[in-house]
């Protein structure tokens, strides 16, 4: 194998921007192959992406294979602000700032023998980036929110016999979190005469990183030569981020201080059907349980009080949800294969729990593609159109919100991928 090739795929999936591609913050463009089915991609034969969909059948892997994949997503959307008396506030940009990423997987897969596989993956399982204009009253929740992350996952999977075939891996995540918004705080201001309530306007950053463990495990069962089942389970990680706080007041100047957070990302359960009519088409039914709740709060603290408050407190209440998706492989021939797929995901986030940082509803993913296979490599493309519909969310102004509620509409994101897998 080409060391220079695995450790070049890696560096590119731990540097890339990242953004939001699934239901909350959750990334499912782990492959080309994968966004063309929609992420129903639990049972590939011959696929090291396998270590990210379904660890379990990395045992359809023959021999050592080394895949790399990148995925473009470019987000767009409106939205409308509203005061106390749900009357919309003039003069808004109304959109938000296009701010493309960009989703990088790499894997390895070699098998040891006729019953023990190994694999590696790195790849994003949460990120996103939002932004809007400054000016915008929008800005006072957030203007500029970034999640860069990336999951490596060293995975053991042994072979029983036909019928079945488990996995267990471990892993370690690591996450970059960058959140920038105006500030307009009233605060009691003393002076030589009296106590007055003065507002604080400003610029407000904060910058921290992470790494933390997780594990995962994974069970396929054949029913016959057709038909097959799989489930694949990934644990919570729990993250205690260490951060800069930085604040630029209009007035001038910069005031600094230490903070740290704790925040959980959720687990997950998968559940998939694979149905082979014959040897040319396949039909994939994947439905996967993600436990947002344990996103029930955005808490900063801060080692010193910041305009007297020691802490930054923001609930969240997330709901768990569900993602649906279906996918169809046909072979054209032994070189040519065409693939389509159609995803929908529930909205998690509750009215009161909405902001601008994750700023989506419902989605509903379409998708196609297309491979080429020789003996020794694959090339895959993928096109996708994520219609993310509307979401409704409440303002806080006793936090600092410039406006009382909000409607997000007219949400899209357009979809590119390409794969490239070689066997050794």
């Amino acid at each position: 194998m080409d060391k220079n090739f695995l450790a070049l795929g890696l560096a590119a999936a731990l540097l890339a921007p990242q953004v939001a591609g699934a239901e909350g913050f959750a990334i499912n463009e782990w492959s080309a192959e994968g966004v063309a089915m929609g992420g129903a991609r639990m049972f590939a034969e011959d696929d090291a992406a396998n270590v990210a969909y379904n660890p379990a059948s990395i045992t359809k892997v023959k021999g050592e294979v080394m895949k790399s994949s990148y995925t473009y997503l470019s987000p767009h959307g409106n939205y409308k602000l509203y005061d106390s008396n749900n009357d919309e506030i003039k003069g808004e940009p109304t959109h938000n700032k296009v701010h493309a990423g960009w989703a990088v997987g790499t894997y390895y897969v070699r098998q040891i023998n006729d019953k023990e596989w190994f694999g590696i993956g790195a790849f994003p399982r949460f990120a996103m980036v939002s932004e809007f204009e400054r000016n915008s009253k929008a800005s006072t929740n957030a203007f500029f929110s970034k999640l860069n992350g990336v999951s490596v996952t060293p995975t053991y999977a042994h072979k029983f016999d036909k019928k079945w075939s488990a996995s267990v891996g471990a892993e370690i995540n690591y996450v970059g979190l960058e959140l920038q918004k105006n500030l307009q705080m009233k605060m009691p201001v003393e002076t030589p005469v009296e106590t007055k309530i003065a507002t604080i306007d400003g610029t407000t950053q904060i910058e921290g990183e992470s790494y933390a463990l997780g594990w995962n495990a994974a069970a396929n069962y054949a029913f016959d030569d057709k038909n097959e089942i799989g489930v694949v389970y990934r644990s919570r990680i729990t993250h205690s981020l260490e951060a800069d706080f930085k604040m630029y007041p209009a007035s001038g100047g910069k005031i600094t201080a230490d903070a740290y957070g704790v925040v959980t990302l959720p687990d997950s359960w998968d559940i998939g059907y694979n149905h082979k009519f014959d040897k040319k088409t396949r039909l994939e039914l994947k439905a996967t349980r993600t436990n947002w709740s344990t996103y029930d709060a955005l808490n900063v603290y801060f080692d010193k009080p910041v305009f007297g408050k020691p802490n930054a407190l923001s609930d969240k209440n997330w709901e768990n949800g569900w993602r649906y998706a279906i996918g169809l492989e046909h072979n054209l021939s032994d070189k040519y294969t065409v693939m389509a797929g159609f995803a929908f995901d529930e909205s998690s986030i509750p009215h009161d729990g909405g902001d601008f940082m994750v700023p989506t509803g419902l989605r509903r993913t379409y998708s196609i593609g297309a491979r080429y296979n020789d003996k020794k490599q694959t090339v895959a493309v993928a096109l996708g159109w994520m219609d993310v519909g509307t979401l409704d969310f409440a303002g806080h102004p006793e936090k600092g919100d410039a406006y009382s509620s909000a409607h997000a509409y007219d949400s899209f994101t357009k979809i590119a991928s390409i794969s490239y897998q070689r066997k050794f």
